[in-house]
């Protein structure tokens, strides 16, 4: 009951902090534009990976931009790729698909388009991180749990300060951000608790302690 408990405060966290993995699909007409906005936080890392359906004449084209039209990402007939970027502010994204075709086209078939979009601790590329550093499998995942700790206290910090900054205009903004700080605080100490569990069981098992 214990450890099932454990995981489930593991997973509540992961599902709160930053929304972890997007993943959307949708159908792009002839001539038509699509776009996904994201309101993320600064210093994060955003990470994508799209795919396109082919279609006869049909050229779609990606960009990525940010709320003062900076052009992040730019990639003309995309079909399959990914792109990456991490955010100097905290502002919002938009992630947008446009269907070009030529002069007389009269063709109606919808093109499909997959997107998944991560950011956060869940756009770290943990598996190359472990050959660069050379880590052991038991190091890798204290990182990740290390990493996703230090990415809750920095979403602490910012709703903090989002907090005060808005306390005089609207209570029930601070209600909030003071439950999910609490909420977070529990995800916290049952991220260390696991910790301690998971390193109790790996010494055990490598018969290091009885």
């Amino acid at each position: 009951m214990g450890w099932y408990s454990l995981n489930v405060g593991v997973l509540l966290c992961v599902l709160l902090h930053e929304y972890g993995v997007h993943g959307i699909s949708f159908y792009l007409p002839p001539l038509a534009r699509k776009c996904l906005r994201e309101e993320i936080r600064k210093d994060v890392l955003v990470t994508g990976q799209y795919e396109v359906a082919e279609v006869h004449d049909v050229v779609t084209n990606l960009k990525v931009t940010d709320s003062a039209e900076h052009t992040l990402y730019k990639k003309d007939d995309a079909q399959k790729g990914k792109f990456a970027f991490s955010t100097d502010n905290f502002d919002e994204f938009d992630i947008c698909f446009e269907s070009v075709v030529p002069a007389g086209f009269e063709g109606v078939t919808e093109q499909l388009i997959v997107l998944n979009i991560k950011h956060g601790t869940e756009a770290k590329d943990y598996e190359n991180i472990a050959k660069v550093e050379k880590l052991k499998p038991l190091e890798v995942k204290l990182k990740q749990m290390e990493d996703l700790s230090e990415s809750i206290v920095k979403e602490l910090s910012y709703m903090k300060s989002n907090a005060e900054h808005r306390s005089n205009t609207n209570e029930s903004t601070s209600s909030r951000v003071l439950g999910f700080s609490l909420l977070s605080m529990l995800c916290l100490v049952s991220l260390a608790v696991w910790q301690l569990f998971y390193l109790r069981r790996f010494f055990k098992s490598k018969r290091l302690i009885e």
